[in-house]
């Protein structure tokens, strides 16, 4: 059976950071609690935020909160009311002197969190799974990640049975170190139970030397190439303008050997709005079988030269 690794417990140490910046020797415990009850209360608080990450810094006796969001109006109030009244808040519950930063994640899209949370709430909308995962995966793409994956497990549109769907598109080297992946998971609570939300995205490589390959280069997609880019393959068609407009054209001509044809043989003149299907020739006056003369000549046969004319009446 194939272990799963954390994403970002795997890459710690290396090219991600912890999340919570501290050392203790005696109340280690205390601490950690402290920390774990404070960003579960920070995500409770703060779910139509649309946080992404709490980091935690204990310079002494002080305690500094880092708040990713994608809004963050909404944290912060009008004229830092809210950001006021939480520090407040957390200053009396810690016991401690808290400072707030705020920072905003610029592209959402990009983020395997806030993407995750987005899935999250559209199922608990009661959008269909499959809209909502295509939904998101197109975003990343067109705004420039490598590749991304998301799946969802549990009763999908309550089914009786629980099952797991996924969708991966482009490159998501998981065994890579140097490769910068981001982790979100979210659940979702709908009436039929629990629906969990994961979320991996491949934003490049983060090179030895500081460098970063990935979504920062512009490059364009093979998918979003313009539908006239086809180089000299195909010059202008002469039957269209210089944008690819249909002329006026009539049907095609049509050529045979036959230099006058009956009156009731020809074939009826296409439609003008005809565009497609064969254009077939003119019809031919039909002829008399050869084998059908001699029959004719039997049945009247020529009466001899003595014999009278029978009279007419």
């Amino acid at each position: 059976m194939g272990q799963k690794v954390h994403p970002y417990g795997f890459r710690l140490g290396f090219n991600k950071p912890w999340r919570s910046r501290w050392f203790s020797k005696g109340n280690y415990p205390e601490l950690l609690k402290e920390d774990l009850e404070l960003k579960e209360g920070l995500r409770a608080q703060l779910k139509s935020a649309g946080v992404s990450s709490i980091e935690v810094d204990r310079p002494g006796n002080k305690l500094r909160v880092t708040i990713r969001t994608s809004r963050p109006g909404i944290i912060i109030g009008r004229k830092g009311a809210e950001i006021e009244k939480l520090k407040l808040a957390l200053a009396k519950k810690t016991k401690r002197e808290v400072f707030i930063d705020i920072q905003e994640v610029h592209k959402p899209e990009l983020d395997a969190q806030l993407v995750s949370e987005s899935i999250a709430l559209q199922l608990e909308k009661r959008v269909a799974f499959r809209r909502a995962m295509r939904k998101a995966v197109d975003s990343a793409l067109r705004f420039g990640c490598k590749g991304i994956k998301v799946r969802v497990s549990g009763r999908l549109n309550g089914a009786e049975i629980a099952r797991s769907e996924w969708y991966l598109q482009g490159q998501l080297p998981l065994h890579t170190l140097r490769a910068d992946i981001d982790y979100g998971f979210t659940e979702a609570h709908t009436t039929y139970g629990v629906i969990g939300v994961k979320a991996w995205l491949y934003k490049g490589e983060i090179l030895p030397n500081g460098k970063r390959t990935g979504y920062l280069d512009s490059e364009p997609r093979r998918n979003e190439r313009p539908r006239g880019d086809r180089g000299d393959r195909r010059g202008p068609r002469p039957d269209r303008g210089p944008m690819g407009e249909r002329g006026d054209r009539g049907p095609a001509p049509i050529q045979t050997t036959h230099q006058a044809e009956p009156a009731h043989a020809v074939q009826a003149r296409p439609s003008e709005g005809r565009t497609g299907g064969p254009i077939m020739p003119p019809l031919m006056a039909p002829t008399q079988p050869a084998w059908k003369e001699p029959a004719k000549e039997q049945a009247n046969p020529p009466a001899p030269e003595g014999a009278e004319k029978p009279e007419e009446s």
